[in-house]
């Protein structure tokens, strides 16, 4: 049975929520998150609910196929229930104003969903990409959209769209988009912990 979440690190001011991407599971960014998170707080790993179809051990949101593209995305309220059920766990005993999200590729899109209508402290979408043009109606939070300038798997243009969208509703949007293809970059490892930095220790007066 997978093992649907993992925590590491030691409990601070923050809490770092990952959502892995497409085949791989709730271990693949641990080390990353840690690394991220040294002085701020833990990190909770959560593992999606479906067996990845052609990857042995790896885990999938909800099946990323043409059709399912077609049709609009037909499994993400069902992948959008198990995240929200343990992020309403896990608010039990840390407040999500001080809880952040950070996903890869399609956890990327699945943690921008998630943080629609909660009072995050912030959203990291590395190599991300929206499921439509109004479904992230609702989202508040601080957001840093991360990309490859390179990514042949899901382009630039994708984290374009995002900003896109977010701006017309008002978000507080940063994209940083870095040389390389589908992966998170040395270099934009100081810019997502300045962006965690800010999330979690905000400056005197309530500025980010």
């Amino acid at each position: 049975m997978a093992e649907q979440m993992v925590r590491r690190g030691k409990p601070g001011v923050g809490r770092l929520v990952l959502l892995h991407g497409w085949g791989a599971n709730s271990r693949d960014l641990l080390p990353l998150g840690l690394h991220l998170m040294e002085g701020l707080g833990d990190v909770v790993a959560l593992e999606a609910p479906e067996p990845h179809p052609h990857v042995p051990g790896g885990r999938q949101w909800y099946p990323l196929t043409q059709e399912a593209e077609a049709q609009g995305w037909p499994g993400v309220p069902k992948a959008l229930d198990h995240i929200n059920h343990h992020l309403v766990r896990l608010q039990q005993e840390h407040p999500w104003q001080q809880t952040a999200l950070l996903g890869f590729s399609q956890g990327a899109a699945m943690a921008l969903e998630a943080a629609v209508d909660k009072p995050l402290a912030g959203v990291v979408a590395c190599s991300g990409y929206p499921h439509g043009q109004n479904s992230l109606q609702g989202l508040q939070a601080p957001v840093l959209l991360i990309h490859g300038q390179s990514d042949p798997v899901v382009p630039l243009q994708a984290s374009l769209q995002l900003q896109a969208v977010l701006e017309a509703q008002g978000c507080e949007v940063t994209l940083q988009s870095f040389t390389g293809e589908h992966t998170i970059p040395p270099e934009a490892l100081t810019p997502v912990r300045q962006f965690l930095v800010r999330c979690f220790m905000p400056t005197p007066g309530g500025s980010r």
